[in-house]
């Protein structure tokens, strides 16, 4: 047994392999279970007690030397990989990965915000289901008015103060009053959800960046410069804008706000209908009801709010004449915006 640990110890010294097979071969060879140092110690049982101490140092001595060698000999595949896998083939083509790009109401979104940004608003988010009061009670909805209508609200629940689906990001203006320091400059953008037809031009889930300025002596003069600097940052240095009276239970006076058209120069075209305008945002001087529902007081603070929906920013943007393409994850037409994304 002696003369046969002795030769082992040799042969385990001139050990050499060129692949990870090899050496997993060496390895079964040696200490799997059919092995030949395995073997040896199944013997070992047959050494006179006497004995037994001499042998097992020395078969241990060989077991230790073994896994080393094993061991010594995967570091150096490791070490020299091109020489441990010289089957593989280095100049074979690797296979092409797709690189993904992000949504374009993503996009239009973050320029959106990026814009008001430099002009000192901040972020504020607030969540989708919200109640009552916050969506229509602190924005001067009286009880009867439409939008409270089930044909365009998503009721939770009901009762004094149903919950609900959001319909408009004001809501998250409402909880900035609430509990922002004076004064108060955010915008607001999410997902709101409305009641409504799906079809070219409408669907039930959009997505609104509002913004909020509150401070002492805010004037309509400062909303119309705020969104004239917008609407140049957004659709060029060239662009105009116009206003006309509307209405918004929240805001008093209230203002339509249209931009130049941007692809016939403000002449006259499909996209314009004719008009050389496009809508782009509702605005207003916050009512002093609205202030004063939320704690503040309108007689020494003064504030101008406006809304838009992204789609209809980044449809104008990029021409896109059905709302619904946002919605159905078609690769052919997201594809199309990677060269501006």
């Amino acid at each position: 047994m002696k003369e046969r640990i002795e030769k082992l110890l040799a042969e385990i010294e001139q050990l050499k392999a060129q692949k990870e097979q090899e050496i997993e071969e060496l390895r079964v060879r040696l200490l799997g279970k059919k092995g030949s140092v395995t073997q040896l110690f199944d013997e070992f049982r047959t050494v006179l007690p006497e004995q037994k101490r001499e042998f097992g140092q020395v078969l241990n001595k060989l077991k230790v030397a073994a896994t080393q060698k094993i061991e010594e000999l995967r570091n150096s595949l490791q070490d020299n990989p091109v020489q441990g896998t010289s089957s593989y083939d280095l100049t074979k083509p690797g296979d092409l990965v797709e690189v993904g790009g992000r949504h374009p109401i993503s996009v239009t979104r973050d320029e959106i915000l990026a814009i008001f940004n430099k002009f000192g608003y901040v972020v504020a988010e607030g969540p989708e289901i919200e109640d009552d009061w916050h969506v229509f009670g602190a924005l001067n909805f009286p009880p009867e008015h439409p939008a409270r209508d089930m044909q365009d609200t998503f009721f939770i629940t009901s009762g004094e103060n149903p919950v609900l689906l959001r319909t408009h990001t004001s809501s998250v203006q409402v909880r900035a009053m609430e509990k922002m320091d004076l004064p108060i400059r955010i915008v607001c953008p999410g997902r709101v959800f409305r009641n409504e037809a799906i079809s070219a031009r409408a669907h039930c889930i959009f997505h609104q960046v509002e913004g909020l300025y509150i401070d002492k002596d805010v004037s309509f003069a400062d909303l119309k410069q705020a969104v004239l600097l917008f609407a140049r940052e957004m659709f060029g240095d060239d662009a105009r804008i116009r206003l006309r009276p509307s209405y918004f239970p929240f805001t008093e006076p209230s203002a339509e706000v249209d931009v130049s058209c941007n692809i016939c120069g403000g002449k006259g075209c499909n996209i314009c209908k004719g008009t050389g305008w496009l809508e782009i945002m509702g605005c207003g001087m916050v009512d002093p009801n609205v202030l004063e529902a939320s704690g503040i007081d309108s007689k020494v603070y003064t504030g101008f709010a406006f809304g838009m929906g992204i789609e209809r920013i980044a449809m104008l943007k990029w021409q896109v004449k059905d709302l619904r393409h946002y919605f159905e994850n078609d690769i052919r037409f997201l594809k199309q915006f990677d060269t501006v994304i």
